[in-house]
Formats: structure tokens, sequence, C-alpha cells
């Protein structure tokens, strides 16, 4: 059954036309546009700070979306996908960006439109993705 939850008087706001699987976790403040889906064991936890997610965003199975406490919210734009087991916590990622499968992007990040993140990359606190651009490596 999936888990959508207030946390501090903060209740996720979902668009009506989302798919959102059976054992997905969304908590607190967390809004999500149109036309997105949260596939199995994935977490949105916008207990700490808020969560703003687009329109045409695809958050696959055991991904988990973060931020940082009373510091960094986590908006991601529109027409994204975030990748099987990636971490995504406390950044910004705008339109048309792929996040790859287990890659991991840390606080405050800045990802530019039309990039990727490759599988199993892990961008550093600070970085700043240009658009266009393809990151890899560990760190990337």
């Amino acid at each position: 059954m999936k888990l959508i939850k207030s946390v501090k008087g903060k209740t996720p706001q979902i668009s009506n036309d989302c798919y959102i699987a059976e054992n997905a976790t969304i908590v607190g403040d967390v809004k999500i546009g149109e036309e997105c889906s949260v596939w199995f064991n994935a977490v949105i936890r916008g207990d700490v700070h808020y969560i703003h997610i687009g329109n045409k965003v695809n958050v696959q199975d055991g991904a988990v979306i973060h931020a940082t406490y009373q510091k960094s919210p986590t908006n991601i734009g529109n027409n994204v996908s975030i990748g099987h087991n990636a971490i995504v916590h406390g950044c910004t990622i705008h339109d048309n960006v792929l996040i790859g499968m287990g890659s991991i992007i840390m606080d405050d990040c800045i990802i530019e439109s039309n990039s990727i993140i490759a599988a199993g990359a892990v961008v550093t606190q600070n970085t700043h993705v240009a658009s266009g651009t393809i990151y890899a490596g560990v760190p990337a």
C-alpha cells in the first residue's frame, strides 16, 4: 500500500493524473506535477525541506529524493527521468534531464537542461553541470 503522509502539517500535493506505485512513499512538503510516475519502492521525503517536481517526471524503482535540513530544497523540472536506485539530495535539476540508474546527486548541485548523469555517477556537492553535457564517473 502506498504511503502518502503529512509531516509537520505539510501534506504532499500530487496531480490526479500521476501514477503512484502501491509501495511508493511520499511524505511532507512535496508537490508533484502532471503526468508523473513514481514507481515501486521509490521514496520522496519532504520532511526537512520542500521538494517540487515538475510535469512528466519519471521516478523509477528504488529512487530516493530528499532535501537538506533548513538549507537545500530539491527542485526538479519537467521531462526528467530519475533512474532506478538513484539518490537525489538537496539539488536543482532543470528540464529534459536523465539521471542514470544508481547515480548520486549531492547537495546544492545544479543540473542544467538537456544533460545526462551516467549510471553510477557521483555528482559531488556544489557541482554545476552545464546544459547539454554528460557527466560520468566517481566523482563525475
